[in-house]
């Protein structure tokens, strides 16, 4: 490697701990063969000449602390494998409850997760075959372990379809990518895979079922009103003469409505979901791009059965 780069790479590991509010105790040196291993493979693979502000800025963009969670995991400190359990298995049992067809089903797929992260696996040179050396801290950690759930729900189905299992440490990057680098910074992405679709079915899966519980939440007279205007296509001024309320209350209620829609939905996908917070607002934001506008533009979209049923 060239002098220049290993320099780029050492600088920036230093700035990545220090970006860390928990730096478990790593120094430079053990995160730089995972960062410049995540440099070759996204940049300079492709790119040999890329510019070194890039390489720079790639590295400022990686999760500081998911990483250093990670490294920690691999170097054996007991303290961080608790941690990783304690604030991922929301997390992954919610993935492997989507990706599941019962309870029993979604346990068996839980401990199959740890299995793999904790490496109970050997390889064929007896070191053990764990997937955090997969993880290259470009995205979060929560969404990456989605990824992995959803990797060996692919895993199955693709045994039970006797389709071939590629073990390419980059599959699951792709899925774990959520189409974003770092925070406001849009990436391109590749033709769609099953992985992806996967992936994307489980995390759209949390949000439908959280709007479903939302909605039951709501008082009859709100859930009417979503019902009329959403489903119903009655306009406001229609609904408002079902409700026996003028036009303009229909309007601020429906407003009042979908702010608190999106405030518990979020805290479901946060407290329940094992989600973060800058997942649920990209997910929002997602929603609004490819619609109208945040959860006027989710619950205009093609329902689910059951969330028609609950309204």
């Amino acid at each position: 490697m060239k002098p220049e780069i290993e320099r780029l790479l050492n600088e920036g590991a230093a700035r990545l701990l220090k970006r860390a509010s928990e730096s478990r105790s790593l120094n430079r040196d053990s995160l730089a063969p995972r960062i410049s291993a995540a440099v070759e493979k996204y940049l300079l693979r492709n790119d040999p000449d890329t510019p070194h502000a890039d390489i720079s800025k790639f590295i400022d963009e990686m999760q500081a602390d998911d990483l250093c969670l990670i490294i920690a995991c691999e170097r054996g400190d007991e303290s961080a494998w608790n941690d990783l359990v304690e604030r991922f298995t929301a997390t992954v049992r919610s993935a492997a409850r989507s990706a599941s067809a019962n309870e029993d089903a979604a346990e068996d797929l839980v401990q199959s997760i740890w299995a793999e992260l904790y490496g109970l696996r050997t390889r064929k040179d007896g070191k053990p075959a764990s997937k955090l050396a997969y993880y290259s801290g470009r995205g979060s950690l929560a969404g990456w372990l989605r990824a992995v759930v959803a990797q060996l729900a692919v895993d199955v189905f693709r045994k039970q379809s006797r389709l071939v299992q590629t073990e390419e440490d980059a599959d699951l990057d792709r899925l774990a990518r959520d189409t974003q680098v770092g925070e406001g910074q849009p990436m391109l992405v590749g033709v769609p895979n099953p992985e992806e679709s996967m992936s994307n079915r489980f995390a759209q899966a949390d949000m439908q079922q959280a709007l479903n519980t939302a909605v039951e939440e709501l008082s009859a007279e709100d859930r009417l009103l979503v019902k009329l205007y959403y489903f119903d296509n009655l306009r406001l001024r229609e609904a408002g003469a079902v409700l026996g309320v003028h036009e303009a209350t229909a309007s601020r209620r429906l407003t009042r409505i979908q702010t608190d829609l999106r405030k518990r939905v979020t805290k479901i996908l946060v407290d329940e979901r094992g989600w973060t917070q800058a997942e649920t607002e990209r997910s929002f934001a997602e929603v609004a791009q490819h619609l109208d506008t945040d959860v006027e533009a989710w619950t205009r979209s093609k329902p689910s059965t059951d969330f028609a049923d609950s309204v």
